[in-house]
């Protein structure tokens, strides 16, 4: 079990860099559109190149910041009857839903991903435009990274789940601690009244 927290950790440590460096996609992306639409507005110019290229930001900024997402729980639930549970069936959904759901689902996205990367290399895919971008394999490779980075974060929440159900209670009152720090960094970015809650870290613990 301890070889488990140390493993959940290191992971944590990598998907919460790769999610705050992917973040900074969002910041070049607003600069980006706004350049977009004045020069189209007051210059009359525009450029396919800068269209195709905000999108491609878009792409970075939400594939790679998917696992960050899902390990600070900031991701959209829809919770009809999970809420209402014990917070040790909530555990158990959760390890479930890793298993049979996003682990498999990850692994297909990657597995035809890195074939839908390799034909347009392949190919030398470009736009279908005549004026934009070139390389188009080098945007179509962040999707299988991304979801490789989900996955990351799946096994990492996967490991949590397990040592809380089965592990000793010092190892258990570590991942509790480690829960509660990332929801109250989480609560300095988005106030916990805009987030639905779902018992992942919130409420007594049994």
């Amino acid at each position: 079990m301890e070889l488990l927290i140390r493993v959940s950790d290191a992971l944590d440590r990598v998907i919460i860099k790769v999610g705050k460096i992917a973040a900074w996609a969002g910041l070049f992306l607003i600069l980006m559109t706004i350049f977009d639409v004045v020069t189209r507005r007051f210059l009359v110019l525009g450029s396919t190149k800068l269209q195709e290229a905000e999108w491609h930001l878009h792409v970075i900024l939400f594939v790679f910041c998917l696992g960050y997402a899902y390990l600070k729980d900031a991701h959209v639930r829809i919770d009809l009857l999970r809420e209402n549970l014990s917070e040790r069936t909530q555990w158990w959904i959760e390890v479930a839903g890793c298993l049979l759901f996003l682990l498999p689902y990850c692994g297909l996205v990657i597995w035809f991903g890195i074939d839908f990367t390799a034909r347009s290399y392949a190919t030398n895919e470009i736009s279908a435009s005549a004026t934009g971008l070139t390389h188009r394999w080098l945007i179509k490779a962040v999707v299988p990274i991304g979801f490789g980075f989900l996955a990351l974060s799946g096994i990492t929440v996967l490991l949590r789940k397990l040592i809380e159900l089965f592990g000793p209670e010092d190892l258990r009152k570590r991942v509790h601690e480690i829960e509660e720090a990332e929801v109250e960094h989480l609560d300095d970015i988005v106030p916990p009244e805009l987030r639905k809650h779902d018992g992942r870290h919130d409420g007594e613990r049994k």
